[in-house]
C-alpha cells in the first residue's frame, strides 16, 4: 500500500469506524458464537500473495464483528468503562504514524517531555500533592504512563521489595537475599483486585488478604493488628495494596487510616484507583481519597473513565528513585549525553520500549477541557443513581453496597440461583451485557454506566430489559416481600428469615433444606413432614408445602 492508496483507504477506514460507532446500538451487544468459530471463516495459513485492501476490509464485518463484545454499546454495562473518544483515536493514529519507540529522552525527546507534562497536568486535575508532580516535587516524585493497573501494581510492589532489601542488606550484609524474601509479607483487603495476588506471586512475597468492615472497606486497625502479629513472629511487612473503587462493588479502603499505620511501620502503601481515581477530577468526590497525599504510589486508569483508549494507566510515585533503583539497567547502547539532566522512562517500569501514548492524553485533555471531562463523569454518576432508584422501587430486588460513582450492584432477593438465572438469561439474549460478583457469599449483578454518551433514555431501556427478565423469574403479583429466602455460605442450604413456603403443591422429596422461623437452626423438608424441628415437635397446618 503506497501513500496515495493509504490516503484513500484510510478515509474509508475512518468512515467505517464512524459508521460502526454511530450504529453500534443496532448490533447485538454480546456475540452469539462458540469457541473456535473463526477457524471456519479464514484460511489455516497466511496468503502467499498480498490481497486487495477492499477484500480485507470486507472481511472485518464477516469475520471480526460477529465475535465482538461491543464495549462502546449503550447497553454494555459489564466490568468498567473502556475509554474511547475521537480525539483519543486520533492520538493513537498519529502515534502509529510516527512509529517512535520512546524508551529514553534521546530516542525521541518529544515523546518523553509530553508525557512528563501531561502527567503533571493530570496530577493537578486529580488534586494530588505536589510531591507526585515532576516539576514541583521536593521528594523526587512524578508520574509516567504504564500499560495497565496490573503493571502499576507490580511496579510498586517490586519497588517496595527493592527498597526493603537495600535497607536489610545494610543492616545484615552477610545474609543472602533469599533469607529476607522468606520473611517478607504484604497486605491487601479481600476485596482487592486479583492483580494484587498475581503481583505477590511474581514478587515471591506472602500476601495476607484482610477482612473488611460492613462497608467493604479495609480499616487501619485491621491492618495494624495484622502487621503487629507478623512483627511478633519475625516477619517483615513491606507493602500494602489499598483500593479506591473495588471491582466487586466500588468500595473504598480507608486510605488515611492505612497510610498512618504504614508510616509508623515504614511500609510502602500503594493505592489502586484504577476506576474511581478519575472521579477525583471532580472536587466533590475527593473525600473518598482522604489521605492520598500520604501514600507512596497510586495508579489511575485513564483508559477506563477518562475517554482515553487502552492502554494508558497513570502511575504516580512520591520518590521515583525507589522505582529507578529497581529497574535501572544501563547498557552502553542505551546511554546518551543528557542522561543526568532528563527523565528516561525505561527506568520507571518493566518494559523498555514505549509507545507515544501521551498524545492521547494531550489530545483528549485539550479537546474536552477539565470541565468537559467533569461533566462526563458527573453524568455517569447521575445515571447510576437513576438506575439505583429503579432497583429500590422493585421489591423483588435488593441493592448490594452503596452507590457512590457509576456502579450499581443488585440481586434478586432469595437464592443465589435466582440472580444467576437472571443474569444468564439477559446475557444470552444479547440485548444487554453485565457481569456477576459476590459479597459475603451473595451472588450479585454489577450494572456499570459505561458508554460515553449514555442518556436517561439508555438507562430506562436497560432497566426495561432487566425488568422483563425479572418478571420471567418472579411474577410481581406472586411476590411477597415477607417471603425472602437467603443462601447459606455453602449455597446448599436455604436460611429463610420469614415464613417462605406456599400452598402450591406437594413437597418434593429432594427439596432444599429450610428454616421455618427466624433465628432457629436449619431443618430439612423430611423433618418438617414428620413434624420434627431440631428435637422439638411442630404442627404442620398444611400438607402442601413448597419452598419459594
Amino acid at each position: 500500500m503506497d501513500s496515495e492508496q493509504f490516503r484513500i483507504y484510510g478515509k474509508q477506514m475512518i468512515d467505517y469506524m464512524v459508521h460502526y460507532l454511530n450504529t453500534i446500538e443496532e448490533r447485538r451487544v454480546f456475540p452469539d458464537v462458540q469457541p473456535g468459530y473463526m477457524k471456519e471463516l479464514i484460511p489455516d495459513a497466511a496468503p502467499n500473495e498480498g490481497e486487495p485492501w477492499p477484500s480485507i476490509l470486507s472481511d472485518v464485518e464477516r469475520v471480526i464483528m460477529p465475535g465482538l463484545v461491543h464495549w462502546q454499546h449503550p447497553k454494555f454495562h459489564a466490568y468498567f468503562p473502556a475509554g474511547n473518544s475521537f480525539p483519543s483515536i486520533m492520538g493513537d493514529m498519529l502515534s502509529s504514524a510516527i512509529g517512535c519507540v520512546g524508551f529514553s529522552w534521546a530516542s525521541s525527546p518529544a515523546c518523553t517531555e509530553l508525557e512528563t507534562i501531561c502527567m503533571d497536568w493530570f496530577g493537578k486535575m486529580l488534586g494530588l500533592s505536589s510531591d507526585f508532580l515532576t516539576f514541583s516535587s521536593t521528594t523526587g516524585g512524578g508520574g509516567c504512563i504504564q500499560g495497565s493497573a496490573s503493571e502499576c501494581i507490580l511496579t510498586a510492589f517490586l519497588s517496595a521489595r527493592m527498597k526493603c532489601l537495600k535497607k536489610l542488606r545494610e543492616e545484615d550484609p552477610c545474609q543472602e537475599d533469599g533469607f529476607f524474601l522468606t520473611k517478607m509479607v504484604a497486605y491487601c483487603s479481600k476485596q482487592a483486585h486479583s492483580a494484587m495476588e498475581k503481583a505477590a506471586s511474581i514478587v515471591c512475597v506472602l500476601l495476607r488478604q484482610l477482612p473488611t468492615d460492613d462497608n467493604f472497606s479495609l480499616r487501619g486497625q485491621t491492618l495494624r493488628n495484622a502487621i503487629e502479629r507478623d512483627l511478633e513472629e519475625g516477619m517483615i511487612p513491606i507493602f500494602v495494596g489499598a483500593t479506591l473503587g473495588t471491582t466487586a462493588s466500588c468500595s473504598f479502603d480507608n486510605i488515611l487510616e492505612l497510610a498512618a499505620v504504614c508510616r509508623k511501620h515504614d511500609v510502602w502503601i500503594h493505592v489502586d484507583a484504577a476506576y474511581a481515581g478519575s472521579a477525583l477530577i471532580c472536587p466533590e468526590y475527593r473525600y473518598i481519597a482522604e489521605g492520598l497525599d500520604l501514600v507512596d504510589s497510586v495508579n489511575v486508569n485513564v483508559n477506563k473513565w477518562l475517554l482515553i483508549n487502552f492502554d494508558c494507566s497513570a502511575f504516580f510515585v512520591r520518590n521515583s528513585q525507589n522505582v529507578t533503583d529497581t529497574f535501572n539497567a544501563d547498557p552502553i547502547y542505551l546511554r546518551h549525553k543528557n542522561a543526568g539532566s532528563c527523565i528516561d522512562y525505561r527506568h520507571w517500569g518493566i518494559p523498555l520500549s514505549r509507545r507515544f501514548r501521551a498524545l492521547k492524553l494531550w489530545f483528549v485533555f485539550r479537546s474536552y477541557g477539565i470541565s468537559g471531562l467533569q461533566s462526563y463523569i458527573r453524568n455517569h454518576c447521575k445515571l447510576a443513581k437513576k438506575f439505583k432508584s429503579h432497583v429500590i422501587m422493585d421489591k423483588r430486588l435488593e441493592l448490594m453496597g452503596s452507590v457512590t460513582l457509576g456502579l450499581v450492584c443488585f440481586r434478586v432477593k432469595g437464592l443465589n440461583k435466582l440472580s444467576e438465572k437472571l443474569l444468564g438469561s439477559i446475557n444470552e439474549s444479547g440485548k444487554l451485557h453485565m457481569i456477576p460478583s459476590s459479597l459475603n457469599g451473595k451472588y450479585m449483578i454489577r450494572f456499570c454506566v459505561c458508554a460515553e454518551n449514555s442518556t436517561v433514555e439508555d438507562i430506562e431501556n436497560s432497566w426495561d430489559i432487566i425488568k422483563e427478565y425479572v418478571n420471567k423469574i418472579i411474577r410481581p403479583a406472586e411476590f411477597n416481600e415477607n417471603e425472602i429466602a437467603e443462601p447459606c455460605p455453602t449455597g446448599e442450604v436455604v436460611h429463610v428469615k420469614k415464613l417462605a413456603i406456599k400452598k402450591i403443591g406437594p413437597i418434593p422429596v429432594d427439596a432444599d433444606m429450610v428454616d421455618i422461623d427466624e433465628g432457629v437452626p436449619f431443618c430439612s423438608i423430611s423433618e418438617l413432614m414428620i413434624g420434627r424441628f431440631k428435637g422439638r415437635q411442630r404442627n404442620l397446618r398444611s400438607k402442601s408445602l413448597q419452598l419459594w
